[in-house]
């Protein structure tokens, strides 16, 4: 299973991406809000995403969806419990931020809703009734936060690492 893939931009399409991670080409599909986010991001860029893996009898080709944050992904898994959406179908309709949608859902405001690609009145009233209540937490994200804190955890864990591993302090000090 794939949860997460760090590795190089090798082409954009519409939406998704080839991803090179330890020589591997990774055909990723990527929600409207993810690829709004890489804009900036050319080929040959660093990337790094959280993985959505999914696979079935019936679709025995492996999908693979990526996200900027795990609590995206996270969403993503509650979105795909509602009845009639699968996978593809709900990361086709991501096309604004996970914060503006749970917030939505939490307001039960269906026009909002059925701004999202391929979702209806009715489908828009499912997501409501199946989710309500439970993606409350999912419009507290701001994806911008999430990234300067990812940075600066990674910046620390790799001055710690030379910090005890190469100049032999110790982890106390």
């Amino acid at each position: 299973m794939i949860g997460y893939l760090e590795g190089k931009l090798l082409k954009k399409d519409d939406d998704r991406i080839l991803l090179l991670s330890n020589q591997v080409g990774y055909e990723i599909f990527l929600p409207a809000f993810v690829m709004e986010n890489l804009k900036t991001t050319s080929p040959g860029g660093q990337l790094s995403l959280f993985i959505y893996y999914h696979q079935t009898e019936r679709q025995p080709k492996p999908v693979l969806i990526g996200f900027n944050l795990e609590s995206e992904k996270e969403f993503f898994q509650h979105f795909i419990s509602v009845e009639a959406i699968g996978p593809i179908k709900a990361a086709k309709a991501l096309t604004l931020p996970v914060s503006e949608i749970a917030g939505a859902i939490q307001a039960k405001d269906v026009f909002k809703l059925k701004q999202l690609k391929g979702i209806g009145a009715r489908t828009a009233q499912k997501i409501i009734a199946s989710l309500e209540g439970k993606v409350g937490k999912f419009s507290l994200i701001n994806l911008k936060d999430a990234k300067e804190n990812y940075v600066d955890n990674k910046i620390t864990d790799r001055v710690l690492t030379v910090l005890i591993d190469q100049l032999g302090y110790k982890t106390a000090e």
